[in-house]
């Protein structure tokens, strides 16, 4: 079980530090229900990764995975597809980076987020982690990897809880900050949100880089085995 947390930990990291939803939650903070649409937010995305991974899990099990040290062949054809597919995003991040003083766009729904209810918060952070391609890419190559390790149901369970637990890093930091910090928390934020807004497409696209380069060499080495 410890091997199954140690393989999805890097993927679970990138998830983590995906510059939207940190940026959504903490403009999400500023508004008059920043304490429960923050709460609700964290709640969506908790369920949002950890139903999903249940789902693709419980899916693998109904077919032939292989094991850690030979998974099978469509485990490792998946994992090149998703490997060239995180390469595809990273190009794609790095080319809409912003140069020198170009002025960064946040997206235009987070304007609306002063009319925001605990229930569109919660469903929001659904769809961010789900419905992002970069998310739904890795959240995918995890549990196929997860799934060749052969653990039990009770075990598969747990490592999904660690995964769920450290892909949501991102989201918990701006909510422990507003918590513990009180009045000098909007300072912090602001300067967390400016930073994550700018760099947005640099981080995702070295990011995805690596966990590209990752899977598609976990597919190598299982199609030589």
């Amino acid at each position: 079980m410890g091997q199954a947390i140690g393989q999805l930990l890097p993927f679970a990291a990138v998830v983590a530090v995906s510059p939207i939803p940190i940026v959504a939650v903490v403009l999400m903070l500023s508004t008059p229900r920043g304490r429960t649409n923050g709460l609700a937010f964290l709640a969506g995305w908790f369920v949002g990764i950890g139903v999903v991974g249940i789902v693709l899990l419980t899916l693998a099990k109904s077919v032939s995975v292989g094991s850690a040290e030979e998974p099978a062949t469509w485990v490792n054809v998946l994992k090149l597809v998703l490997g060239l597919g995180l390469l595809a995003l990273a190009a794609a991040q790095w080319r809409k980076r912003p140069r020198g003083d170009a002025e960064v766009a946040t997206p235009a729904w987070m304007g609306a987020l002063d009319s925001f209810t605990p229930l569109k918060s919660a469903g929001a952070a659904v769809v961010l982690s789900l419905l992002n391609p970069k998310n739904l890419l890795l959240i995918v190559g995890a549990a196929a990897t997860e799934a060749a390790f052969g653990l039990s149901r009770e075990q598969e369970i747990v490592v999904w809880l660690v995964f769920t637990l450290v892909a949501s890093v991102g989201v918990l930091v701006p909510l422990a900050v507003y918590f513990t910090m009180g009045d000098g928390a909007d300072a912090m934020l602001e300067r967390l949100n400016g930073w994550m807004t700018r760099n947005n497409k640099t981080i995702m696209a070295v990011l995805c880089l690596i966990i590209g380069v990752k899977l598609i060499g976990d597919a190598i080495s299982g199609f030589s085995s």
